[in-house]
């Protein structure tokens, strides 16, 4: 992830400098925003990246004399089902619509668009306590 990382940084670097010249040249407010949130989010994903490249090591993406092969394998645990999004999804819509229609709405797709990302981010997270665990076969031959 070396490369995405090094990539959304001159990503974040160009809007950081675009924003700076942008706000010294014009004085409009909402486009300087806007370039300065454009960098910051580039900069949280090129971090993101950045810390996942020091907590896994290199890929074989990242050497220019690895083989196509090295790649195959497990890529990631995909969640098969889940609520979340469309609760997520509800709450957004509850939001924006209590925007338009008052507090009272919006204060209440807050909340469900906050269990939603709530339940989305712990749902799977007691896998990996579960995975380290006695295998399936242990505890399939100890049940009665």
């Amino acid at each position: 992830m070396r490369t995405e990382a090094r990539l959304f940084t001159g990503v974040a670097a160009f809007f950081a400098v675009t924003a700076v010249g942008y706000g010294r040249r014009s004085a409009e407010p909402a486009g300087t925003a806007a370039l300065a949130l454009a960098c910051v989010m580039a900069g949280l994903v090129a971090f993101f990246l950045h810390v996942q490249h020091r907590r896994h090591g290199e890929r074989a993406q990242d050497r220019p004399d690895a083989e196509v092969v090295e790649t195959a394998g497990p890529v990631a645990f995909f969640p098969p089902h889940s609520p979340w999004p469309v609760t997520i999804a509800l709450g957004a819509v509850l939001l924006a619509l209590g925007v338009v229609f008052g507090l009272w709405l919006a204060l209440i797709g807050l909340g469900v668009l906050g269990s939603g990302v709530v339940g989305m981010v712990l749902q799977y997270a007691d896998r990996d306590a579960q995975s380290s665990g006695p295998s399936a076969e242990s505890r399939s031959d100890s049940t009665p």
